[in-house]
């Protein structure tokens, strides 16, 4: 959608994806690439597939996708609509799967778990991303994607705040970096401005001296010496 990111976009994307890193994968996992050799046993395919972390990652890139295509799939569709389908093209597999591969998963539902199953699908995700969607379809994707961000942040802090999860010292490094992220990202086109503004003044200002520098050469006079040697020959 000729959407420019520019450097401190794609900057703070960098440090963005780096900062969920750090919040959403093992310490251990993370602690096992400063040390090499055991980098392939924690990264074997077996672990790929039965990590919880991988799977999130996967989803992660997943909505990145659905993102960028909403724009292109309201232009044919009422946002409301495409968020419809947006449900029911990713819903509809997922139960199928845990049909095939789960057991007694309707049984040990609770009366709690169907008011959070109800809450999750009318709040969590039917007007959630009914808004999101409609947002998207219409404003920054880059500036709208960064704000998902923010999404594991809260998820650590009601965390810490219900159940007395404690961060790591890495998680509050990603939180750091994730909040940092976000600024640079929605700033880009001010930093820039600003970057270019002070290159520029600074050009103006090396301009201003070196004709400042001329102009003195030209009025002041210039004395030149000249020595004529002169023979006579008899």
């Amino acid at each position: 959608f000729q959407e420019r990111i520019r450097f401190w976009g794609w900057l703070g994307l960098g440090i963005g994806v780096f900062g969920i890193s750090l919040i959403g994968l093992p310490d251990e996992w993370i602690g096992s690439l400063l040390h090499p050799e055991t980098i392939e046993a924690s990264l074997g395919i077996d672990a790929l597939f039965q990590s919880g972390e991988w799977l999130m990652l996967l989803a992660s890139l997943s909505m990145a996708v659905g993102t960028v295509l909403v724009r292109w799939v309201c232009k044919y569709s009422d946002p409301v609509m495409a968020t419809g389908w947006h449900l029911i093209l990713g819903g509809v597999p997922l139960l199928a799967i845990s049909a095939g591969f789960e057991s007694e998963q309707w049984v040990n539902i609770d009366g709690y778990g169907w008011i959070a199953m109800v809450y999750a699908a009318i709040f969590g995700s039917a007007i959630a991303y009914g808004l999101f969607f409609y947002f998207a379809s219409s404003g920054n994707l880059t500036s709208l994607s960064a704000l998902t961000f923010l999404t594991p942040i809260f998820a650590l802090l009601f965390g810490n705040f219900f159940l007395g999860e404690v961060l790591s010292p890495l998680q509050s490094v990603g939180v750091g970096l994730t909040l940092v992220s976000i600024y640079l990202i929605n700033q880009r086109d001010v930093l820039a401005e600003k970057l270019n503004l002070r290159s520029s003044k600074q050009e103006d200002v090396s301009n201003t001296t070196t004709g400042k520098l001329l102009k003195q050469s030209q009025q002041q006079p210039v004395e030149v010496k000249v020595q004529v040697g002169v023979e006579i020959s008899e």
